[in-house]
């Protein structure tokens, strides 16, 4: 994907792509390296969808994308597809990058330093003090602050420099969530900030959109902050992919009297950079502003073209409730104990049973699959099938809606 704006028919099809049924925006780079184009991936999805087991798909249309594109217009919003010179460097430098964001506000702002501010609704007042003290000092010294325009820190950090912030939104445009803040989103976007979503217009939030969000959060920024956040709070996810972005992290500390402060002080005793004033995240993030992004795309976009990369689906941003699933190795069916035993004795190179002439690379992945989460990494060597065969087959089964993937590059197969 080589820098360059595209034209109206471009993004019609790369809208219609990613808007099209399981599609997200690692399946959609898989698609377009392997079909040079959206235009000949979305002639491809039906084919797709029948090898993996489904006799129709929905395809966004050209009228629906349109109408969405004169919605947006009318929002005053626009879209920006990943490469264009206003896309985000550091957000197009994430593994799973939106293709395209929808925009409203000044695009200069996607390019300056970043800082994310993240933590709980339930903010008490000592919190939400610190919040603004310290998204106002980050914002004289230069940084835009990034945050998800939820309640409580969230808030706090985005009213603090409505000029130099950037919310992003769980749900489209016109689905502004929760609704009280939408005078505030209305003021950030007149005062020089903006607004960022990766959804359709008309979308409303679900509680899995969220965690979703929060990995935008932490790509735009180089470094995010949490203030006061529960064990099992969302910002912990943000501080998650923050970590896997290869993105500083903050914490605030409070009392371990306090539930909100259990989730901050936890990440410092694992290693987070411990936050008390914004001179703490300056000087740490200073030497990170002329980070080469553009080398850091390259590198991962090369390593896209070896079709090894994951493939996205929505499952790996679960309702923030949920626990982390750690992937399991590969299930052994019980009711073929001949390739059972091969499977078992194959050594690990890979040389499994799927290396005989007869075998079908699709019917060798469904009988490795099951319903239990198994890493796409024990699948390509249990199997012992090409890396490229293995992403293949699992794009298929995927489009064809039999496919779930969860975290840490594991797949599973729905049974429903």
């Amino acid at each position: 994907m080589n820098t360059a704006i595209l034209s109206d028919e471009q993004r019609i099809d790369w809208l219609r792509l990613i808007r099209s049924e399981n599609v997200g925006p690692r399946t959609f780079r898989a698609l377009i390296n392997r079909y040079g184009g959206a235009a000949n991936a979305l002639d491809a999805l039906p084919d797709l969808a029948r090898k993996g087991g489904r006799n129709a798909i929905r395809i966004a249309s050209r009228s629906q994308v349109l109408r969405e594109m004169e919605a947006a217009e009318r929002l005053g919003a626009r879209f920006i597809a990943m490469g264009e010179p206003d896309y985000p460097k550091p957000l197009h430098a994430a593994d799973t990058a939106p293709p395209i964001i929808c925009m409203r506000g000044d695009a200069a702002i996607l390019h300056r330093p970043a800082v994310g501010i993240v933590g709980s609704r339930n903010a008490s007042a000592a919190g939400l003090t610190f919040t603004g003290r310290l998204a106002g000092e980050l914002g004289e010294a230069g940084f835009t602050v990034v945050s998800g325009l939820a309640r409580g820190i969230d808030t706090a950090a985005h009213k603090a420099v409505p000029a130099h912030t950037i919310a992003i939104l769980a749900g489209g445009h016109d689905r502004i969530y929760p609704a009280q803040n939408k005078a505030l989103l209305e003021r950030i976007v007149a005062e020089g900030g903006a607004a960022i979503s990766e959804m359709p217009l008309g979308w409303e939030p679900r509680a899995r959109d969220f965690p979703r969000r929060n990995r935008i959060v932490s790509a735009l920024s180089l470094g995010v902050v949490v203030i006061e956040a529960a064990r099992r709070s969302g910002s912990l996810i943000t501080a998650r992919f923050a970590m896997e972005q290869g993105r500083e992290v903050f914490a605030v500390p409070g009392s371990p009297l306090d539930p909100r402060a259990e989730g901050t002080n936890d990440l410092i005793r694992q290693g987070a950079n411990l936050c008390a004033s914004a001179e703490h995240v300056v000087e740490t993030l200073m030497p990170l502003i002329d980070t080469d992004w553009e080398s850091r795309i390259e590198a991962r976009e090369e390593f896209a073209g070896e079709d090894v990369e994951d493939l996205w689906d929505e499952l790996d941003f679960l309702d923030f409730a949920e626990p982390l699933i750690t992937p399991v190795r590969a299930p052994v069916p019980p009711e073929e104990p001949d390739r059972a035993q091969a499977l078992a004795d194959a050594p690990d190179d890979g040389e499994a049973l799927a290396r005989t002439p007869e075998a079908d690379p699709r019917q060798v992945m469904l009988d490795l699959l099951g319903p239990s989460p198994v890493s796409v990494d024990d699948l390509s060597r249990q199997s012992g099938l090409p890396v490229r065969i293995v992403h293949s087959v699992l794009m298929e089964l995927e489009i064809g809606g039999r496919l779930e993937r969860h975290g840490g590059n594991a797949v599973a197969l729905l049974t429903g």
